[in-house]
């Protein structure tokens, strides 16, 4: 059996593991599933420190998958599902993955990936659901079928590789060394028990997750906790109402939300809202994106101190927290470090700054944990202070309590929905346009999802602006980029605010539309 199934399956058995809108897995047939794929995955010649792809919604096999790698020792991509073919055929060739597994309503985008003929070290497609004879992608259920549901010998710790969206150029994977490939399986068990008891969630618990489990903050509150026995609970997509009946009917415990989530949430009506009871939960977390003072409170109001905030990233982790009675004793902030890390603020010549100052966040990994982004040894570096002090490249500061407040981002990152857009990789793509000679990209307020993303080009002579250049301009993005990258609106300038220098001043042209709004991110 599988390390970290056996020994729950062996006290559980039947007892219900995953649950998604197909149907549920018991203990039991993980332990089995996960088996046969390590099996499956050594017979294609994968061995411990290769990668594999993984291009699917929220659903049990993308699960067993991990689980598997896990035990195999390999590195697992997790691919943003909105991606185009172009980006995702980007990912797979940069991480070297030498499988890709497609879900069936992602099968055509896969397909189109893979014919880009652009994956060199890619030699198998499997399918989830959706393949056919004709097709040379093999059918998921009919690999694991083939292959022995007995205990793999040799087995290794395996981990994610997440995929970030560059300040610059293509999306950068983030190599964890927490996560280092081929070593001993007790070191992410006691990462698995040690977070989940940090965030307070139970072993015995229910988690729900319904956001995507290609983000690591999903990933992180939904995986880890199934390492330590939670049961998880997913949805494809977040629908306000469902999720308030699957909190209710799988007496959910723990669950992650970004302040999007919570805004809709609000939005449901009155009775739907009294009916929900909530009184499985035991703790609610959020983070990924800042949340308004007003929404949370609200929440809080509804949903009781349950209701507890985090700072981190994809590349550091979770750096602070605020459980709901530290938050109302100290608004707006994002909580204290944890007992992991050590946070400090420094000025631009990296010298520490005292309380109440701004400036860049800095952490450093207590456990000596570092990353580096794959392939980018230069990116690498400027995220660095020293090894292991490191930026998200975010301004804020600590008050005399220790806890931290963000006031900023020093790079121009968009957070739209709790999902980080780079402006950098959007104007790459609009100056590729035939009508447009410069570009700027920024985000505006938006109620719902905090941020929008907003295009500002200056036109080619001869270019006329107008309801089907906007249009044109919009369809050019979706087609080279996912879609939520793609500009909500167009403004034509005469020409971009540029220094001589040629850098450009998008701060003239962001405040435009911050300068009544009560925030600055």
């Amino acid at each position: 059996m599988t390390h970290f199934v056996k020994r729950i399956a062996d006290v559980r058995k039947g007892a219900t593991a995953l649950i998604d809108e197909r149907g549920e897995t018991s203990w039991q047939d993980l332990n089995q599933r996960s088996n046969r794929l390590v099996h499956a995955l050594r017979s294609l010649g994968l061995t411990a420190g290769d990668s594999i792809a993984l291009y699917a919604g929220n659903c049990r096999e993308y699960y067993e998958i991990m689980m598997a790698a896990n035990h195999a020792g390999l590195v697992y991509v997790p691919v943003n599902w909105h991606f185009s073919p172009e980006e995702l055929a980007y990912v797979v060739a940069d991480s070297g993955a030498k499988v890709l597994f497609a879900e069936g309503q992602f099968l055509d985008q896969a397909r189109a990936a893979a014919a880009r003929g652009e994956t060199p070290d890619l030699h198998t497609c499997v399918a989830i659901r959706g393949a056919d004879a004709s097709d040379t992608f093999k059918d998921y259920e009919a690999m694991l079928a083939g292959a022995s549901a007995e205990e793999p010998d040799g087995q290794g710790a395996g981990g994610p590789m997440f995929y970030t969206s560059g300040t610059t150029g293509r999306p950068k994977g983030v190599k964890s060394s927490t996560f280092a490939a081929g070593g001993p399986l007790e070191v992410l068990e006691m990462i698995g028990a040690g977070l989940s008891q940090m965030l307070q969630i139970p072993s015995d618990g229910t988690t729900y997750i319904c956001g995507p489990a290609y983000h690591s903050a999903q990933w992180a509150f939904s995986f880890l906790p199934l390492l330590t026995g939670s049961r998880v609970v997913m949805r494809h997509k977040f629908d306000p109402a469902e999720s308030l009946e699957v909190i209710d009917r799988h007496a959910v415990t723990n669950v992650h939300l970004v302040p999007t989530q919570f805004h809709r949430l609000l939005r449901l009506d009155a009775t739907t809202r009294e009916a929900f009871s909530g009184k499985s939960l035991q703790v609610v977390w959020h983070g990924a994106a800042p949340c308004p003072p007003d929404v949370k409170r609200r929440m809080i109001e509804w949903w009781g101190p349950v209701v507890s905030e985090y700072y981190g990233s994809t590349e550091g982790s979770i750096v602070t927290m605020a459980n709901a009675k530290e938050w109302q004793a100290h608004p707006g902030t994002v909580g204290k470090p944890t007992a992991l890390v050590e946070v400090t603020i420094r000025d631009d010549a990296g010298q520490v700054l005292p309380s109440g100052e701004s400036g860049q966040i800095y952490v450093k990994s207590l456990m000596g944990s570092d990353f580096e982004y794959h392939n980018e040894p230069e990116k690498t570096a400027s995220v660095h202070l020293e090894p292991g002090v490191y930026t998200f490249g975010d301004i804020g500061y600590l008050d005399e309590e220790g806890y931290l407040y963000l006031s900023d981002r020093k790079i121009d990152m968009i957070i739209s929905g709790g999902v980080n857009i780079y402006p950098a990789e959007i104007e790459a793509v609009l100056v590729n346009h035939p009508a447009i000679e410069d570009a700027a990209v920024f985000g505006i307020p938006n109620d719902e999802f905090g941020e929008e993303v907003k295009a500002a080009v200056q036109l080619h002579g001869g270019y006329a602006a107008d309801d089907s250049l906007t249009a044109s301009i919009i369809a050019h993005c979706r087609e080279h980029l996912a879609g939520y990258k793609a500009p909500r609106s167009i403004d034509y300038e005469e020409a971009l605010p540029r220094h001589e220098t040629g850098k450009l001043y998008k701060r003239l042209l962001r405040d435009r539309y911050w300068q009544s709004s009560e925030r600055r991110i």
